[in-house]
């Protein structure tokens, strides 16, 4: 049983404010004091970089789709544990899901199975009495719990009057109002906002001055007695430890620094709770891996704007494909898999992979139901699970499929030719996954890495 206070921050559509507002109350509950759990609903992995800042504990994820929706108050449980308030911020729209799929995956599906209230942050900059009828239409669409308003963007203390009375005649409590403010904006670039690890100095001054914005514009006692609220929610904290955890410790290296900065807590706690010592390897830093690293795992990131830093660092790059080379586990998606590539606009890379990448002006966005086409130290042929893709980049060639009888593509899904790379000592691949559905993938790379 869990009855960790708890609020979710949604709003009506994407770019109105929820970052602000989640990012605002986590560091501002902080100062006062509290120990707070940040979350955000579905696969970002930029918003959660900030409410670590703010909170002083990892940013988790919440997301139905790629580990199913009975892990979501397990998961919950165990990233809340011990703390006095958990703020969790929505994806999009409070209604917006997976394509063709109603809310599934959701920020009122998850509001749902949390059994928690909703906050509504609405950009009030061009509204007047109509703020009342969209609110109202958010509150009778669903099946949540919208316990009240704080409106973004207010003009002045006219504008905020009209809109407090509109609201009031839907009786709907306005729990802040915030002004226009430059000094917590974050700069962004083709894949949202840039990640608080390539920017911390900064990133602490806005997160700072988000505090400072909420404190002055939220009343922080009515959202605090909103989330107290919430009933005692029926879960059994989720533990990543295995059942029988891989003797002899192996060394596996997580990349991380400011390039690589796409990863779920959940990872590396898998990998430690099976059984291997995991050290942190910063590719634009470090010269080597870490002493005794018997396998790898490289995240997301941005490598395409750290192209000329990671190819300039030759000793790590000769290192990762030396660790190939002799048959060790390597798992990367996404910026790994660039990582990984003979060359990346030019520039280059480890070479592990006999395969170019490139920028590309389109974005390749979404969900994957996929099926593993070749064994890999995290998979075994035919395994399911869903995935995300998110990149403005291509691979060439798309798949290992000529890399037989030696390897293989590491996936496929309806609609798509086979994308990655996979063998039996490697799994390289656009698409991110979340190691909570199947904890197995941990297990079976740390049992490779002891036995290599």
């Amino acid at each position: 049983m869990v009855s960790v206070p708890r609020v979710v921050i949604a709003a009506p559509a994407s770019g109105t404010g929820k970052t602000t507002v989640a990012t605002g109350l986590l560091a501002a509950y902080r100062k006062r004091g509290l120990s707070v759990a940040p979350f955000k609903v579905g696969p970002d992995y930029i918003d959660p970089g900030y409410h670590a800042l703010a909170a002083g504990r990892p940013g988790r994820n919440l997301d139905p789709v790629m580990v199913g929706e009975e892990l979501i108050g397990p998961l919950f449980a165990h990233g809340s544990a011990g703390t006095d308030l958990a703020v969790v911020e929505g994806v999009m729209g409070l209604y917006d899901g997976r394509t063709g799929a109603g809310d599934t995956g959701s920020t009122a599906h998850v509001a749902a199975l949390l059994n928690a209230p909703v906050i509504l942050v609405v950009n009030a900059a061009a509204q007047g009495r109509s703020v009342a009828a969209l609110v109202h239409g958010f509150r009778s669409f669903g099946n949540v719990h919208i316990g009240g308003v704080i409106l973004n963007q207010v003009g002045s203390d006219r504008h905020e009057a009209m809109l407090r009375e509109a609201l009031e005649e839907v009786g709907t409590p306005v729990l802040g109002a915030m002004r226009r403010a430059s000094a917590v904006a974050a700069p962004s670039r083709h894949l949202g906002l840039v990640p608080a690890a390539e920017r911390r100095t900064e990133a602490l001054a806005s997160v700072e001055a988000l505090a400072a914005l909420v404190e002055s514009s939220v009343d922080l006692e009515a959202v605090l007695a909103l989330a107290r609220s919430a009933p005692t929610l029926s879960a059994t904290p989720w533990s990543p430890e295995a059942r029988e955890p891989v003797p002899g410790r192996p060394v596996v290296a997580i990349a991380g620094g400011p390039a690589f900065t796409f990863a779920y807590a959940e990872t590396a706690e898998l990998l430690a709770g099976a059984g291997a010592e995991v050290v942190v390897v910063d590719p634009l830093r470090d010269e080597k891996l870490p002493d005794g690293t018997r396998a790898l795992v490289v995240g997301g990131g941005f490598p395409e704007v750290y192209a000329s830093e990671l190819s300039a660092n030759e000793p790590l790059r000769l290192a990762v494909a030396s660790l190939a080379a002799v048959g060790m586990p390597i798992a990367a998606e996404c910026a790994g898999l660039l990582w990984l590539c003979r060359t990346l606009d030019g520039a280059p890379m480890c070479g592990v992979l006999d395969a170019d990448a490139a920028m590309t002006p389109s974005l390749t966005l979404g969900y994957r139901d996929a099926v593993a086409l070749s064994d890999s130290p995290i998979l075994p042929a035919g395994s399911r699970i869903t995935g995300h893709e998110f990149h403005r980049t291509t691979v060439h060639p798309r798949s290992g499929l000529l890399l037989e009888p030696a390897g293989g593509a590491a996936w496929a899904w309806r609609g798509a030719d086979p994308e990655g790379f996979a063998a039996p000592n490697l799994h390289a691949s656009y698409l991110h996954l979340h190691w909570a559905a199947d904890p197995a993938m941990a297990h079976r790379l740390v049992t490779a890495a002891a036995a290599t």
